[in-house]
């Protein structure tokens, strides 16, 4: 894997790609996350296909951009780096609010698209709950409070009973937050809070759409997952069932099998 910094439009975006292969994979990552929560997929991936990852603006080292980093401006960003990067057309998979991007992606961009993965995300807007929640956040963070968001969001991310096996990948999530920069953190879910429905978008769209699902997810509890699924027959579906929101640390394996074998099938 090449790391290195590219312009994407007018923003610097630390990038990783392995520059191998035929077709392309790009992975966006969550939300209080790095490219480097892809460290130990990306094995499971680079002898069959390309694969990039990236800092999303305001996460990891890539720039801060304002006080709102829109699902729009990211997607935008994204779609330069791809072209920055000499690939015509990728397979784009976006974990959790990664996935929020890669729908702003789908909607903008399908001329870039392969297919879309959805990685324990969503096409659904934030409930006035979730916003609720988000505003509370930020208060958090710009009162110098994150390491609440530390104590918590890590392990959340996780099934219980995989936990304990997980500690490492937790102590590293948690260390994350304390290196993300707090305007970052605040441009990213105020963008969140505004992201709209990319439902009808998702039902009109001619790229394939692929949603990976965990049984034991925090954030998506099963009963949305299951009527996000019923309400997209289009998309095709692969549930991780010892899994919660980052099935591809706790099934790497199911997860990578998934990701291959929709992009076989798209050749």
């Amino acid at each position: 894997m090449i790391e290195k910094f590219i312009m994407a439009g007018p923003t610097a975006l630390h990038v990783c790609d392995s520059q191998k292969g035929e077709q392309c994979i790009v992975l966006l990552h969550g939300y209080l996350e790095s490219m480097l929560v892809w460290e130990d997929f990306v094995p499971y991936l680079y002898k069959e296909v390309r694969v990039v990852t990236l800092d999303l603006p305001g996460h990891g080292i890539s720039v801060v951009q304002g006080e709102k980093h829109s699902m729009e401006f990211l997607a935008d960003t994204v779609a330069d780096a791809i072209r920055a990067l000499g690939i015509s057309r990728c397979t784009l998979v976006g974990h959790s609010m990664g996935g929020y991007v890669a729908l702003a992606v789908c909607e903008r961009h399908p001329d870039l698209l392969d297919g879309l993965v959805l990685l324990s995300s969503t096409p659904n807007p934030d409930t006035p709950e979730k916003a609720e929640n988000r505003r509370r956040e930020i208060a958090l963070v710009k009162a110098g409070k994150k390491e609440l968001l530390a104590r918590v969001a890590p392990a959340a991310g996780f099934a219980e009973e995989n936990r304990d096996r997980m500690k490492d990948y937790i102590e590293d999530l948690t260390e994350q937050v304390f290196i993300t920069e707090d305007d970052g953190i605040v441009a990213l879910l105020n963008g969140m809070i505004d992201r709209k429905d990319q439902n009808a978008m998702l039902h009109e769209t001619k790229v394939p759409v692929l949603f990976i699902l965990g049984r034991k997810d925090n954030y998506i509890p099963v009963e949305v997952a299951e009527k996000m699924v019923a309400d997209h027959p289009e998309a095709r579906v692969v549930w991780l069932e010892n899994s919660g929101h980052m099935g591809f640390l706790e099934e790497p394996e199911a997860t990578a099998k998934a990701l291959l074998d929709f992009v076989k099938e798209l050749k």
